[in-house]
């Protein structure tokens, strides 16, 4: 995927067309001030993705240090415990 450079100025000019392009055609687009990049233009649903992703990995890191600090209970005693929680 190739990110569109523009300017905040351009974006600015054209933020109406642009949104309703990126609706269509999802990617990103990187905002320059000052001829350096200050800022990233995602669709929702984009962003929606890609903050999901990030969620599970952080999960995943988080899982992956208790596994090495040895904090780790049987699956099964996890299952009957949630068990528990639920049924009255």
């Amino acid at each position: 995927m190739i990110d569109t450079v523009m300017s905040l100025s351009e974006f600015k000019a054209q933020a109406s067309r642009l949104l309703k392009e990126l609706q269509e055609h999802p990617r990103p687009v990187v905002l320059t001030q000052n001829g350096r990049a200050s800022a990233v233009l995602h669709d929702y649903a984009q962003y929606q993705r890609q903050q999901e992703s990030l969620l599970m990995l952080k999960l995943m890191v988080q899982g992956e240090a208790d596994v090495q600090q040895g904090d780790v209970s049987p699956q099964k005693a996890v299952f009957d415990d949630l068990r528990q929680r639920l049924v009255p």
